[in-house]
C-alpha cells in the first residue's frame, strides 16, 4: 500500500538514501531539508523536495501544510535530522548545547506536535524518530550527544503510549557503528571545542581513536539503516525499536551486565 511520507534530513546520508529507498517502492515520499539543492537529484527516483528548517516553527507549519494540500494526508514521519557534537562539559559552549538539542529533540518535537492533529483524524500514522545505541550508553566526551539521544528515546516512549489509542504508532531506529563522515565530524569537533585546554590530550587521542573507526572497514553499511527504517515504514505492526549495526547489539548488553565503572573504563579506553 502507497503511503506519503515525510523525512527530515533527506539532504545526505542516511537520510538521502532511505527516501531513495521508500520512493522505489512505490511510496509518496518527501524528503526535507534546509537546502533543496541537495534534494534535487532524487527527483528522478520520484521524491519531492521539500524546504524544512526543523529548528523554526513557521518552516514545519509551511511544510506540513505543503503535504496536506496536496495529499490529504500524511501516513509516516521519518524525523532523521539530527548531528552529533562531542567535546567536554567544561570546553563545549552552551549555546553549542542547547542547538544540539534543538535539533535532535526540540525539532522533533515540533514536527510532531504539528502531524499529530492530522494522523488523530485519519486514525491512523506512524512516527519513526531516528536515535542510536547512544541513547542507550554514553561514549567518552559525548555528554551533550547522549543526552539528546537519551531524551528522543524518553520522548517516543511516552509519545507511544499517548497516541496508542489513536491508531499511531511509534518507532525507534536505534544503530550502531554506522560507516558515514557522522564520526569524522564528531571527532573534529571534539578536537576543536578541547584545543588548549585540560582535556586536549586526552581529546586528541579520543578523536584519532574515532577517525580510525570510521575510516576503517568494521562499520556498517548505511543501507542496514535504511532496511530497518524501511520495515519500519512497511510492516503491518513495527517493532518499539530496531537496535542494528556495528557493536549495537553487544555494547548494550555489556552495558546492562558489567559494573558501570568498568563499562566507563571500557568507553575511555576504546580508542
Amino acid at each position: 500500500m502507497m503511503k506519503v511520507i515525510l523525512i527530515t534530513g533527506a539532504s545526505s546520508g542516511i537520510g538521502y538514501q532511505t527516501a531513495q529507498l521508500l520512493a522505489q517502492q512505490g511510496h509518496k515520499v518527501y524528503g526535507a531539508a534546509r537546502r533543496l539543492d541537495k534534494i534535487a537529484p532524487l527527483q528522478k527516483d520520484g521524491v519531492i523536495p521539500l524546504k524544512l528548517d526543523v529548528t523554526d516553527g513557521d518552516s514545519i507549519r509551511a511544510a506540513v501544510s505543503t503535504i496536506i494540500t496536496a495529499e490529504k494526508r500524511l501516513d509516516v514521519v521519518i524525523n532523521n535530522a539530527g548531528y552529533g557534537s562531542y567535546g567536554a562539559i567544561e570546553d563545549v559552549p552552551l549555546e553549542e548545547a542547547k542547538r544540539q538539542f534543538d535539533v535532535n529533540l526540540f525539532g522533533v518535537a515540533q514536527l510532531t506536535k504539528i502531524v499529530l492533529p492530522y494522523m488523530r483524524q485519519q486514525h491512523s500514522g506512524r512516527i519513526i524518530n531516528i536515535s542510536s545505541m547512544g541513547g542507550r550508553l554514553t561514549s567518552y566526551f559525548g555528554a551533550w550527544y547522549h543526552a539528546t539521544k537519551y531524551a528522543i528515546e524518553a520522548f517516543s516512549d511516552a509519545l507511544r503510549m499517548e497516541t496508542k489509542a489513536f491508531g499511531i504508532d511509534v518507532a525507534l531506529i536505534e544503530p550502531g557503528g554506522i560507516k558515514t563522515n557522522w564520526g569524522i565530524i564528531a571527532a573534529d569537533h571534539l578536537v576543536e571545542s578541547s584545543k588548549d585546554g585540560v582535556y586536549a590530550q586526552a581529546a586528541d587521542k579520543t578523536a584519532a581513536g574515532m577517525r580510525k573507526q570510521y575510516s576503517g572497514n568494521l562499520m556498517s553499511s548505511p543501507k542496514i539503516v535504511s532496511n530497518a527504517i524501511s520495515k519500519a515504514v512497511n510492516s503491518r505492526r513495527p517493532r518499539v525499536r530496531y537496535l542494528i549495526g556495528f557493536g549495537a547489539k553487544p555494547l548494550t548488553f555489556m552495558h546492562t551486565i558489567l559494573p558501570t565503572r568498568m563499562f566507563d573504563w571500557m568507553m575511555m579506553h576504546a580508542s
